[in-house]
């Protein structure tokens, strides 16, 4: 799929797999690591996803992070919170990500490198674990 990001077949298929997903730089889900599970369409590869897999990585994933709409929100606490106090909100994702969103909770090395950087396949050292962390404040 893509070379820096980290990805792991379920059972041999090219249908169901893993992504890794670490947490945008210079943001509070920075350090965060989420093992996310992706399923293909059953003709796959003849039959394309309905989105682009490299920019649900590269571009909407880090954007909703990056830019979270408190006015549109899933948790509603945590929108008015960002709203209310947004370095209180910033220190609550952070205190999240350091509980819930570890790299070992994902099965990745915790010394492995982020999603920026090119990952080698020396580094493939994680299992087919359930997927790692909570939801978003």
């Amino acid at each position: 799929m893509m070379t820096d990001y980290k990805v792991e077949t379920i059972n041999d298929s090219m249908q169901l797999f893993f992504v890794i997903f670490h947490g945008p730089k210079e943001s509070a889900y920075q350090g965060g690591v989420w093992k996310i599970r992706v399923e293909l369409p059953e003709g796959y590869p003849y039959k394309s996803p309905s989105i682009d897999l490299v920019n649900v990585f590269e571009v909407f994933l880090p954007q909703l992070l990056l830019y979270p709409n408190p006015t549109d929100p899933l948790n509603s606490d945590a929108a008015a919170l960002m709203i209310r106090d947004r370095t209180a909100y910033d220190q609550i994702v952070k205190e999240y990500c350091e509980k819930y969103a570890k790299p070992e909770d994902a099965g990745v090395a915790p010394e492995q490198k982020s999603s920026d950087d090119e990952v080698t396949e020396d580094e493939d050292t994680s299992s087919d674990e359930d997927v790692a962390g909570k939801s978003d404040p």
